[in-house]
């Protein structure tokens, strides 16, 4: 079996609800959020991934995803791992992207980046890192993190530029697969919500 990586999107939080960029800023998930990580976990308990006895579980360090795991089932399995923090958002920590377009209109992070935090290339080592874990042995992992670096792992795992997971958003509480199709690096399953229904 060619290996998978499960990706988790922590839960609801005060500042994903109102869109604020939450880097390395340790805030604990909402009642909603809490409700999703059991929902999620109850989720990954049933068939067809039956807990997932053989998988390895990672999470980041940061309260809202360690929380996530967690409440999902998985805490006792999983070892912290800085590697899937949140990209560092630096000056712009806290700030919604209108307000950061308010005074530098037509800013995307993907392209333009943060003053005073990590940059574009910085996430996409981190993510590499987390790819070349994922593939160095025979056995699917699981991972509890956040949007913006579990989407630059996306992007890294297809082979394509960090600057590409622009384009596919991630929920908070979601699910996804990285796996393979014709023995390529493939998008299994992106940004599942059904458990939350």
């Amino acid at each position: 079996m060619a290996p998978r990586i499960l990706l988790a999107r922590h839960g609801q939080t005060e500042w994903s609800l109102s869109g604020k960029h939450t880097g390395r800023t340790d805030i604990p998930l909402l009642d909603e959020g809490r409700r999703g990580a059991k929902l999620l976990g109850e989720r990954l308990h049933r068939a067809p991934w039956d807990g997932l006895p053989d998988v390895e579980v990672r999470t980041s360090p940061l309260v809202r995803a360690h929380e996530t795991c967690e409440l999902a089932g998985f805490g006792d399995r999983a070892t912290a791992w800085d590697a899937l923090m949140e990209w560092d958002y630096g000056a712009y920590e806290g700030m919604t992207p209108a307000e950061i377009k308010a005074q530098r209109p037509g800013w995307l992070i993907w392209r333009d980046g943060v003053p005073e935090g990590e940059t574009l290339v910085e996430v996409s080592a981190r993510a590499d890192e987390v790819v070349e874990w994922a593939r160095s042995a025979d056995r699917d992992v699981l991972i509890f993190a956040h949007g913006h670096i579990l989407r630059t792992i996306g992007a890294r795992w297809l082979g394509l530029d960090a600057s590409f997971a622009a384009r596919i958003r991630l929920d908070p509480t979601s699910l996804s697969i990285l796996g393979w199709a014709y023995d390529a690096p493939a998008l299994e399953r992106w940004n599942d919500t059904g458990h939350l229904a």
